[in-house]
């Protein structure tokens, strides 16, 4: 019995060590992937960033390389029908002309496209007229044409009805100020108007714009003058207020892929002073890359250089305003901008051939003038000047 009992102890001794030994060896033979798998995971879980995606970067859009413009004007309505624009792009094969420029926001203030800034779109001070700008943008590139975009600033009975209380003000009725055409003018000396258009600004260069051409950059000119009244206006004039204002826009778009230009009274190239609307040439070519005066022959006064009709004398007017304008810059400190006329062509004060086309780019080139613009407001274009 006594010997049953230890032969019985002797098997289950021999199994627990037979047990003890397979796991030892199995243990020995997998202890090394074992505490891999007990370390790795947690420290690749927490640490081990290789593997993390990258942030997406987009390519900004680099400021197209400075060229000389020969540009003609559209409006928004001839800007939003591609027969108009394919007309257009044929016009100009073959010539000298090589640049539009288009309207996003005219003198009505209505901007001409589908904005998604938000005081835009809470004025509901736009209209979808142009469908797709980046597309129309992208035609025009694709066919060597550089894209400018118009703005016109201070100038805004749209913005002016929606937002009274940035408006230029009538002292006899403490209503919205409006000049001989009926049209209500935002306040140069309120910043929300600067903030707003600066906006629209970036808004057009993220579309593609090559540049932003601002229009009415300026006080009123016209109508019961002694009754406007500004909001900010007491310890600044005019002049002041509006070279701050060139300062802002230089200073807010120097870093985007567009150039910037100002369009100005042709007065402004021989007046020293700023007729009482706040354009001064030297203080506009700190901060633009170009200025733009409007030296419309039909424009000027019977009696300029002793001419019963300076429409008539095309070449001459042309030739002394934007002369006086370059004698005017050649003695400003840090100027920044060339000179790119407004050119007429147009019919007014006598009709505007191609001849008469052909005088004005003439005397501006002899002026040192750095190409030109050809206004037409109907966009009626008979005539493209040659490469000469």
């Amino acid at each position: 019995m006594i010997k049953k009992i230890k032969t019985f102890f002797l098997i289950i001794f021999n199994i627990i060590l037979l047990t003890i030994i397979v796991t030892v060896i199995f243990y020995s033979s997998k202890h090394t992937e074992i505490l891999a798998q007990s370390t790795t995971f947690p420290i690749k879980f927490t640490t081990d960033f290789s593997h993390t995606p990258e942030p997406i970067k987009i390519a900004k859009r680099e400021k197209m390389k400075e060229k000389e413009i020969y540009g003609l004007y559209l409006t928004s309505y001839s800007a939003s029908r591609m027969e108009k624009i394919d007309q257009i792009i044929n016009f100009m094969k073959g010539s000298q002309l090589n640049a539009v420029v288009i309207d996003i926001k005219d003198y009505s203030g209505v901007l001409s496209y589908d904005s998604n800034i938000p005081l835009v779109n809470e004025s509901k001070t736009d209209r979808d007229t142009i469908k797709d700008v980046p597309a129309l943008i992208k035609k025009l590139h694709d066919n060597n044409i550089y894209a400018i975009a118009r703005q016109t600033v201070f100038q805004d009975p749209e913005l002016s009805d929606k937002k009274p209380a940035w408006a230029v003000k009538n002292s006899a009725t403490g209503g919205v100020w409006r000049d001989n055409k009926g049209l209500a003018w935002l306040d140069p000396t309120i910043k929300d108007n600067w903030k707003y258009n600066l906006d629209i600004a970036k808004e057009a260069i993220d579309f593609g714009f090559d540049e932003i051409n601002f229009d009415y950059v300026r006080f009123p000119s016209d109508g019961k003058m002694a009754l406007m009244r500004f909001a900010n206006l007491e310890n600044n004039t005019k002049a002041g207020v509006m070279k701050n204002f060139f300062q802002y826009l230089h200073d807010n778009l120097k870093d985007e892929p567009a150039y910037i230009s100002g369009d100005l009274f042709g007065f402004t190239t021989e007046r020293t002073d700023d007729m009482q609307i706040g354009q001064v040439i030297e203080d506009a070519a700190l901060y633009f890359d170009y200025v733009c005066p409007m030296v419309y022959p039909s424009h000027y006064p019977s009696g300029y250089l002793n001419f019963d009709n300076p429409a008539a004398h095309p070449y001459e007017v042309v030739k002394i305003a934007l002369t006086k304008g370059e004698e005017s810059l050649s003695v400003v400190k840090n100027v920044r901008a060339k000179i790119r006329p407004w050119l007429q062509n147009f019919d007014m004060g006598a009709v505007y051939t191609p001849e008469m086309i052909d005088l004005q780019i003439k005397a501006s080139k002899e002026a040192g003038a750095y190409g030109y613009m050809l206004w037409n407001a109907r966009n009626v274009y008979d005539y493209a000047p040659k490469t000469k």
